[in-house]
């Protein structure tokens, strides 16, 4: 059995702080073959690498603005409200994982956060910081993809994906700015914001991420999106079988 342990914000819902993730990610994950458990943000967060103990692969989840303080930042006023347990929980996920070699997979709110854990920093406002003609928070269906992107040929997201192109859809107003010590850079949207990285840095680490939302295209008719979520799984797959005492 291969586990994806997918992290989780909070949300105050009928006058209850709840833990809660969109479906989709549930969805895209159970159609990759693997087994998805929820990962919620903890108040220890010193004690979030121990939620790693029993899956074989994570997915960073989309969400809040990251809290600027995180890459020595002044809030923008644009920069949404932070939830510090998400992103103190996150971190440390990231960092598990990086130590462990755990097969990662950073969606939206995801690259971000890989990011900053690594050393990056955001462009807080794109609209206000790089403006372009390419609308990165088009809010419509989120099945609709928004504009082109083209990745990298021959890194492996291209060899994720299975293609050097696509479209996506976009649902983000913050971006990768400075890259982090061993990220690359594997994807931009056309006006040069980055839509996707990878670690190229020191030891075998297979950590994706991606500005786009491909857990909501996984039933289209374009196959990339799908290929993205197998290969986590196949990463994963073989991730827990080098994994001896679980």
């Amino acid at each position: 059995m291969t586990v994806i342990g997918i992290s989780a914000t909070t949300e105050t819902i009928r006058d209850a702080l709840r833990t809660r993730v969109n479906a989709a990610y549930i969805h895209a994950v159970e159609r990759s073959g693997a087994v998805p458990v929820v990962l919620p943000p903890i108040q220890s967060s010193e004690r979030a690498g121990e939620m790693l103990d029993r899956v074989d692969g994570l997915i960073l989840t989309g969400g809040e603005d990251i809290d600027p303080a995180r890459y020595d930042a002044a809030a923008h006023a644009e920069t949404g409200s932070p939830n510090a347990a998400r992103d103190a929980t996150e971190l440390a996920l990231t960092h598990a994982a990086r130590e462990r070699g755990l097969p990662t997979l950073a969606i939206c709110r995801g690259i971000q956060l890989l990011n900053v854990a690594l050393g990056g920093t955001l462009v807080q406002d794109i609209p206000s910081e790089r403006p372009s003609a390419v609308d990165h928070d088009p809010r419509g269906a989120r099945d609709v993809r928004a504009h082109a992107i083209v990745v990298e040929p021959g890194s492996a997201l291209a060899a994720a994906l299975g293609v050097d192109g696509l479209r996506a859809n976009s649902f983000h107003h913050q971006a990768v700015d400075r890259v982090a010590p061993g990220l690359g850079v594997t994807a931009r949207a056309p006006d040069g914001i980055v839509e996707g990285v990878e670690w190229i840095g020191d030891g075998a680490w297979w950590a994706l991420g991606v500005q786009w939302h491909p857990e909501e295209l996984v039933d289209g008719t374009e196959g990339w999106d799908r290929n993205l979520f197998a290969a986590l799984a196949h990463q994963a797959q073989n991730y827990g079988r080098t994994v001896v005492g679980r």
